[in-house]
């Protein structure tokens, strides 16, 4: 009989006794599951088991009853990862590990984002099993990233060392044997002073020293992975070095044990394609400390200290250490080191970093203000609202470091392949040895030693591994630059696919604040009566339109009134009862549910929708009694946004619940393509998914609360990042700037960074495609040539090298239309 399994699974939402019960019920009906006892008291589910049961299977089953797992996710940052093939390994290590529900790790970033069901596993535990394999690991904390910048910059001076001493040390033998194909008379020089048996010997001293010195590092790696059967590029450069090493060292010590023609010294292929890689891991680990300057730069915006006060004056305090509540003193010039609500003092404050606008804003008692910005010539006292990962900033750096660590569906193929790349590359390596030996002419057996250990050294998985994330890391980072944050890294892929382009009218197209404009009254009525009415009622209310029409009665000096039985319904307006008259506000279809004829004002309706005014009905104890027209003013920036978007080939659509006569003379005046008008919430949704029937990929941009329905139905939402908590948060894309013209930024970034991935693909399998062939000794036949290891060592790192600097080549994009101030760049 089988051993059974016991797990523990941590839920959450539990309350009582039936909740427990329904939990048990549900999980005893599922295969494998042998019995189940639930815990209220600490929120657990302990399941016996005959058989492991899938995880997703029991996340829905959870999920289901009403009670789902609570999950966490975690970074790691993992060191020593060389190429796709150790990215599959950490990957396929997570994966394996019981509670792992999710795992993706970069070779750019040298980091792992793991989802994890909690209680089954931790960042520690995590941690622990990549460093089993292997590679140094350790979990992320909120301040790691700096300290992770650091250590790339160590990591390179480190190898940048070992390339100093590796490339000294290599000199001489590269001068004995390679000096006579470029120096006249050299070949003779050397054999004056020195005998072959000498010289070899010479060249056996230095290039231990190189490969057991500063070149042990592939071997440290490369051969423990063999051992595992999960080869990865050390393996292949650990048994081309040691092939050609060890045939050198047998014919200088044993000559006689090798056929008369074929006993040559390789110590010089050796010594040179260890130098070579490590020159190309050191501008490689330079080049991917670069990929990472914007994440750099954010993290530099935020103050180390702040100044709080206390019972004993002001004190110093580490910015980690500042709590919600307390009271903080910045002074003119200073960046606000926490988010806050300004208590005392007058001055201007630059948030270029957030909204994008070059003009400081005035900031005075109960301002909000947002830690990272630059305070102008007053001090201002502030208390303390979001420390830590709460503030703004910390939440803009792990967008875009969560944007950073995923992968792009793109990426998928490639790691299929990846993972079968070595130990194909192995294969090719073998079948070139042998056919050399079969075929091939004299000396055969030297011949096939330099084709093997070609192919081993030419082959690359580094360039594949590096091609998809390091785009990914510097067009993210770049379009943060440019006020752009993709919350979602398959957001980048998704939005180059766009063909229409679906727009919110309030706050998107428009200003977002409304202004009274026109008031028709019935007959019988007072203006300013109705007016202070309507006001009384609006006020209850926080839509733009509302507080449009509360601040010109407070221009009028109008009174407010008490409001009884206030409701606000959802697209159609707001009811209430003042002073025992009950009083409906709204749009025509408010009134016509409500029973009344909206004819009475039908001319002038038309005329206020022609000149692109909403117009809103007010109605009092059953009686239409006003026209109110209100105007939202269409922002600067907007016309230049539309224009540019249709010169990248783009539909544009407006969806709005303004009506239909409003809603075109908007569209007209700025050339959109598609009106949808008249739409309540849901008809956002229902108008992105016939947009989406005409097979064509929808992004929506919006920034209210009933835009985040349709922000989560379109292919790729994008919030004004002015407007709600709600909006952003299902949204795939924000703009810091609220500005419309990040959009077209934002396709712009999209667009050039899958260009620039898909370049980097070419380019790494192109050539692997074309010169592991060319390493076998396809040309030889042909022109006599065969592929020195030591120029494969050259070609390989240079791949590398060259996938890393194409995708940094992104730090440099400028945006389309200027609509963000960028952060200050660094003088790299």
């Amino acid at each position: 009989m089988s051993q059974s399994i016991s797990d523990t699974y941590q839920l959450q939402g539990m309350s009582c006794a039936s909740c427990a019960g329904r939990v048990e019920k549900a999980v005893k009906k599922l295969d494998g599951v042998l019995d189940a006892t639930i815990n209220l008291a600490n929120q657990t589910a302990i399941l016996t088991l005959d058989r492991p049961v899938e995880q997703q299977v029991l996340i829905e089953t959870f999920k289901k009853v009403g009670y789902p797992a609570v999950t966490r996710e975690s970074r790691l940052s993992i060191a020593d990862m060389s190429c796709a093939s150790c990215v599959g390994k950490v990957e396929k290590a997570l994966l394996a590990t019981p509670g792992v529900l999710e795992a993706s790790v970069n070779l750019a970033a040298q980091s792992a984002t793991i989802s994890y069901w909690e209680g089954r596993t931790g960042p520690e535990k995590l941690a622990a099993i990549v460093s089993k394999l292997g590679y140094s690991a350790k979990p992320e904390g909120s301040d790691q990233s700096l300290d992770l910048q650091a250590e790339r910059e160590k990591e390179a001076d480190i190898l940048f060392r070992r390339f100093l001493a590796a490339a000294i040390l290599t000199a001489p033998v590269f001068l004995f044997e390679m000096s006579s194909h470029f120096i006249p008379g050299a070949k003779e020089l050397f054999a004056s002073l020195l005998s072959e048996k000498t010289s070899h010997i010479m060249q056996f001293i230095l290039t231990s020293l190189v490969l057991f010195g500063p070149g042990r590092l592939f071997y440290q790696k490369g051969y423990p992975a063999l051992v595992k059967a999960t080869p990865d590029m050390n393996s292949l450069v650990a048994l081309g070095t040691t092939a050609a090493y060890g045939y050198s060292t047998l014919v200088t010590f044993a000559p006689d044990l090798l056929p008369q023609g074929t006993r040559m010294v390789y110590f010089e292929a050796a010594a040179v394609i260890v130098v070579l890689i490590l020159l190309g891991r050191t501008l490689e680990a330079r080049a991917k400390g670069r990929t990472g300057e914007a994440i750099k730069k954010l993290i530099g915006l935020q103050p180390k200290t702040a100044r709080i006060q206390t019972e004993n004056g002001l004190q110093t305090i580490p910015v980690e250490a500042l709590e919600r509540d307390m009271l903080v003193e910045v002074r003119p010039g200073e960046r606000l080191p926490v988010d806050g609500i300004v208590i005392d003092g007058i001055s201007y404050v630059d948030e270029s970093m957030i909204t994008g606008e070059p003009i400081p804003v005035e900031k005075t008692t109960d301002s909000p203000v947002t830690g990272g910005t630059v305070n102008g010539s007053g001090a201002l006292s502030i208390r303390a609202t979001n420390t830590g990962a709460d503030t703004v900033l910390a939440q803009i750096i792990k967008m875009v470091q969560d944007a950073q660590g995923t992968k792009l569906p793109i990426q998928g193929l490639v790691d299929k392949i990846t993972s079968w790349f070595v130990p194909i590359v192995l294969g090719i390596s073998a079948l070139t040895i042998v056919t050399w030996l079969i075929f091939g002419p004299d000396p055969a057996l030297s011949l096939a030693l330099v084709a093997g250990v070609a192919v081993l050294i030419i082959a690359c998985p580094c360039a594949m591994g590096l091609a998809t994330p390091t785009s990914i890391m510097v067009g993210t980072g770049r379009a943060a630059e440019l006020g752009v944050l993709f919350k979602k890294g398959d957001a980048l892929q998704s939005l180059h696919e766009s063909r229409i382009i679906a727009l919110d009218k309030t706050g998107t197209l428009t200003k977002g604040k409304p202004e009274l404009t026109d008031m028709h009254v019935a007959e019988d009525h007072e203006r300013e009566d109705i007016l202070s009415l309507v006001a009384s009622l609006e006020a209850k209310s926080e839509h733009p339109v509302a507080n449009a029409i509360v601040e010109a009665a407070q221009k009028e000096d109008l009174s407010i009134e008490h409001v009884e039985e206030f409701q606000a319904i959802p697209g159609y307006g707001v009811e209430g009862t003042i002073n025992g008259n009950q009083l409906w506000v709204g749009a025509d279809r408010y009134m016509i549910k409500q029973g009344l004829d909206i004819s009475i004002f039908d001319v002038e309706a038309g005329l206020l929708a022609q000149q692109g005014k909403t117009p809103l009905y007010a109605a009092l104890n059953g009686e239409l009694v006003a026209l109110i027209a209100v105007a939202d003013p269409i922002k600067e920036t907007t016309p230049a946004a539309i224009n540019a978007l249709h010169n990248q080939g783009l539909q544009v659509a407006m969806i709005t619940g303004d009506n239909q006569a409003t809603a075109q003379a908007i569209a007209s005046t700025l050339g959109i393509d598609h009106v949808v008008a008249e739409v309540l919430p849901n008809g956002k949704v229902d108008a992105i998914k016939a947009l989406k029937k005409e097979g064509k990929s929808v992004s929506f941009v919006g920034d209210g609360i009933n835009d985040a329905p349709a922000l989560a139905t379109a292919d790729v939402g994008i919030a004004i990042g002015t407007g709600t908590d709600v909006a952003i948060e299902s949204a795939d894309v924000v703009l810091m700037s609220g500005d419309l013209r990040g959009v077209v930024n934002a396709l712009d970034i999209s667009r050039r960074t899958m260009r620039n991935i898909r370049q980097n693909l070419f380019w790494a399998f192109g050539y692997n495609v074309l010169l592991i062939p060319v390493a076998a000794g396809l040309l030889y036949p042909i022109n006599g040539m065969l592929l020195s290891p030591m120029l494969a060592a050259g070609a390989m790192a240079l791949s590398s090298v060259f996938v890393l600097s194409n995708a940094l080549r992104l730090r440099w994009v400028e945006a389309v239309l200027s609509s963000t101030i960028e952060i200050e760049r660094s003088n790299s």
